[in-house]
């Protein structure tokens, strides 16, 4: 299995959110919105293990890839203090994800936020497989989960070794009650659950960052039907741009970013290129392709 590279490599020049641009509407979210994010993973969940439990069970797979997903954007916008609730109710959905997930989102909470501040620098713990090919971030990716947890005890301090400690006590707790219930559909969650934090290296990380080293771009970012089908997740510069609007107006911001700011949907570079819409003639025109990426640095 491949090792985790050394990170001495330099921090790259990275683009920075456009001077003069107005985002900040983009972090009003409705009161309820919360309730939505909170209830996303939850018929994905129920599904799973109905599938799990009955002959159509080959499907459930299917059902845990979108309830894991699910719960990554629910994580993310708690690590993002973007849920609109109080800091402490941050970390508690973190924790009680992490048992959900099989994993510490609390390692995954230290080593994201380290990876806004050195975006594939040489303290980017999470984002250093986006320079591994392919075949060799999915080798790695058993090791991934392990060298988050690794930097957050070592890095964090008291504060994040409690945190992953109430993690992998929830986690312990929920995988035995699983594993010992004797049902199917709850041991087969607990074993895919495995296999996506084993996962999360790639689906994650790798494909919303792979190929931008050298291009000066915070991330790839993807629209049309699989943007819609990553749950917005795939909007993934404009996060890095806008950290603080929430992955419900991650959208809207995009539209906007595309139409106002000059070279910004010319420099785009897509997770997919699959049923992703080249940018309007109009876009194209006000944007222009030359030197595009570096209108908004």
């Amino acid at each position: 299995m491949p090792s985790a590279p050394s990170a001495a490599h330099p921090s790259p020049e990275i683009e920075r959110a456009p001077r003069n641009f107005a985002w900040q509407e983009f972090t009003a979210i409705p009161r309820y919105q919360f309730l939505i994010e909170l209830a996303l993973p939850l018929p994905w969940l129920l599904l799973s293990v109905w599938l799990y439990n009955g002959s159509l069970w080959f499907l459930g797979p299917i059902a845990s890839f979108f309830f894991f997903l699910c719960c990554l954007r629910l994580n993310h916008e708690a690590i993002h203090n973007n849920l609109g609730l109080a800091r402490r109710w941050d970390h508690v959905v973190m924790h009680g994800l992490g048992a959900l997930m099989m994993g510490s989102n609390h390692a995954d909470a230290f080593c994201h936020l380290q990876h806004h501040k050195d975006t594939l620098g040489a303290d980017d713990h999470e984002g250093h497989c986006a320079t591994m090919p392919a075949w060799q971030v999915l080798l790695y990716g058993p090791r991934f989960p392990v060298d988050l947890n690794l930097a957050a005890w070592r890095q964090g301090g008291p504060v994040w070794r409690r945190r992953l400690l109430i993690d992998w006590l929830l986690v312990a707790g929920f995988g035995a009650l699983c594993l010992s219930s004797g049902l199917r559909g709850l041991q087969l969650h607990v074993l895919f659950m495995l296999l996506g934090q084993c996962m999360t290296a790639f689906f994650a990380v790798w494909i919303t960052h792979q190929g931008t080293i050298g291009t000066g771009l915070a991330g790839r970012s993807q629209r049309g039907p699989m943007a819609w089908l990553a749950y917005q997740m795939f909007y993934h510069r404009e996060h890095h741009l806008f950290p603080k609007v929430p992955v419900s107006r991650l959208k809207d911001l995009a539209e906007r970013l595309d139409r106002d700011v000059p070279g910004y949907a010319a420099a785009r570079l897509p997770v997919t290129e699959v049923l992703d819409p080249a940018p309007a003639p109009a876009v194209r025109a006000a944007t222009g392709a030359q030197g595009a990426s570096q209108e908004v640095r």
